[in-house]
């Protein structure tokens, strides 16, 4: 690990965190991972090769980025190099292609590797193309965010994407037991206390081991219980950024658990974005959306109810008001779903750009003027409420357009007794002769 200490101008006598004193010395010693790096797995196979490709691993942070590029080096026989998109320029980049270039000439394999590369703009992104392209280097980035979304297409068809688990409950209590072989001692924690700061730890392996050391340093001789543990490490939120994918993943999810009628999932994810920060009448305007889109006429309530969740948090704020959009969720969650009104106005929408500007037939014109009236506006018009069956079936398309049903209701909840009494209309306007 000597080449991290230089790069950081330190010497391998100083202090370290207990993370960087534990980082695997193999690809053997990795954890959670064994997707990539168990045998025949795809890095696995690259490293045991000794040829390497050009790669981007995608993972949330402390899933091994860094540990799996600089050891993918060391197995392959490659000069390890390390970049970081939040501290590097264009400078650094010409002077790492230039280095990697005298070792090429010299029979030396360079891997590259770039931290958070998703940082470097579009332009500097494309600088490493005809580098890449002649094998000058071989090109391991990192990255916690979608690739698709926020590195450019002509560097992403010359890298294979390899995307990095979140480290699963046995995966940090794997480093946990290395942590306390290491130390020689275990953690002062109950059993509880430890399930519970695996759980905090949020699959992120680095920070597992940051808590440990902390906890190493209390010296308690008495085994912390859950509370006292909550007490002694400070609680970080769950991984959430409103302006990246996790912030679309999320209200994904919410979305279809509320279409899926499961109220319980719909509260867990509307507990994780609200955790996470998110704005709440973000979530109150995607709620609106939900009652029009996916519930619709099978609960007309659901509607209301989503709007005076608005209401109530802008009138109560947080945390009082979350509750009303928590109401909500599980209101639309039970609600009978049908999404025919979405359908039929789309449909609608579609007709309407096809037929351009025609006008209204005749008889359902406004006539307000004596002239209009002479042109036969309103002539023959009947008003509905004073017929026998408070149904006229006239029709009401403009003229010489064929009638189209756009509305098929779905028959759930409410929209059963609708979906009958447009049958029997339809039923008396063929009777009547309706357009």
């Amino acid at each position: 690990m000597s080449d991290l200490f230089d790069a950081a101008g330190l010497t391998p006598e100083a202090p370290r965190p207990l993370a960087d004193r534990l980082r695997p010395q193999s690809l053997d010693e990795v954890v959670g991972q064994d997707h990539l790096l168990g045998p025949g797995g795809p890095i696995r196979r690259m490293a045991e090769a000794r040829r390497l490709a050009s790669m981007i691993l995608w993972g949330p942070p402390g899933t091994g980025k860094t540990t799996i590029a600089r050891l993918l080096a060391k197995e392959a026989g490659y000069q390890f190099q390390q970049l970081s998109a939040v501290f590097s320029g264009v400078a650094d980049l010409k002077k790492a292609f230039e280095a990697a270039r005298g070792r090429r000439a010299a029979g030396q394999s360079t891997l590259l590797f770039v931290d958070e590369i998703h940082r470097f703009n579009r332009a500097q992104q494309d600088g490493f193309l005809p580098f890449v392209e002649e094998g000058v280097v071989t090109l391991v980035g990192a990255t916690t965010e979608n690739p698709s979304f926020e590195l450019n297409g002509a560097l992403l068809s010359r890298c294979q994407v390899f995307v990095l688990k979140r480290l699963d409950d046995e995966a940090l209590g794997a480093l946990l037991a290395k942590a306390e072989a290491f130390e020689g001692r275990t953690l002062p924690l109950t059993a509880e206390a430890r399930t519970a700061m695996i759980a905090l730890a949020d699959g992120d392996g680095r920070y597992v081991l940051s808590l440990a050391e902390t906890l190493f340093n209390i010296a308690s001789e008495a085994p912390l219980a859950t509370a006292e543990m909550a007490q002694a490490l400070q609680k970080r939120s769950p991984a959430y950024d409103k302006d990246r994918e996790e912030h679309y993943n999320l209200i994904s999810a919410l979305h279809k658990s509320v279409r899926g009628s499961d109220p319980d999932a719909a509260l867990y994810w509307l507990a994780r974005m609200l955790e996470g920060g998110e704005d709440p009448l973000y979530i109150a305007r995607r709620l609106v959306r939900m009652a029009s889109e996916d519930i619709g006429e099978a609960d007309p309530l659901s509607l209301l109810v989503a709007v005076a969740a608005k209401d109530a948090y802008d009138f109560l704020g947080s945390p009082e008001g979350e509750l009303a959009l928590a109401q909500a969720c599980v209101h639309m969650a039970s609600a009978p779903k049908s999404n025919a009104a979405y359908t039929a106005f789309g449909a609608a929408r579609r007709m309407a750009r096809e037929t351009g500007s025609l006008i209204p037939p005749a008889h359902i014109r406004n006539a307000p003027t004596k002239l209009m009236k002479e042109l036969g506006y309103g002539a023959g018009y009947q008003y509905d409420p004073d017929t026998e069956e408070g149904f006229s079936g006239q029709g009401y398309f403009p003229d010489g357009v064929e009638r189209r049903t756009f509305y098929a209701p779905k028959g759930e909840g409410a929209e059963a007794r609708v979906k009958e009494r447009l049958q029997r209309w339809a039923a008396l306007r063929a009777k009547k002769g309706g357009a």
